[in-house]
């Protein structure tokens, strides 16, 4: 059977803007989903689902006895992860080698880490980006909403 991590997403750093992961529908032990109930809760479809197995996003999934996929929390809380790497904008080739190297073990640490804050550089890049345009965007707010206040001139 191959392990994924369980990421937390608690940092216990102040100022981390991390929030605690949804609680999961069922206990542990009693915890086994059927792909359409992972869609359900995760908004991914089943075809995205079986894509991400088969292409080696996601663990390998158990099965039943009559070959339904049964996914775990587990599961559930690496899907969450994999969607917080999705809105870095993280290419799935890196989504996939970070994967990789979880399934690798724990002396894959420096290089996971690596590629880790390479994604926040990128992030960190791109939200100073959006604060640039949120700038200009709120200045030309402000201008339109000044000339419509502006009495009229007389010429």
């Amino acid at each position: 059977m191959t392990v994924i991590e369980s990421t937390p997403v608690r940092t216990g750093r102040p100022d981390a803007c991390a929030s605690a992961p949804p609680p999961h529908p069922r206990p542990d032990g009693q915890d086994r989903y059927t792909i359409s109930e992972v869609s359900a809760w995760t908004g991914l479809t089943a075809h995205t689902l079986r894509w991400y197995e088969r292409i080696g996003l996601m663990p390998h999934v158990d099965r039943s006895h009559t070959g339904q996929r049964r996914f775990t929390n587990r599961d559930l809380d690496w899907l969450t992860f994999v969607g917080k790497l999705r809105l870095t904008g993280m290419p799935v080739a890196d989504m996939v080698r970070y994967a990789e190297l979880v399934r690798e073990g724990e002396h894959t640490f420096e290089e996971r880490q690596e590629l880790l804050e390479s994604t926040r550089r990128d992030v960190r890049a791109r939200i100073a980006e959006l604060q640039d345009t949120l700038a200009v965007l709120d200045y030309k707010i402000d201008f339109y909403a000044g000339a419509r206040r502006a009495p009229e001139r007389t010429t």
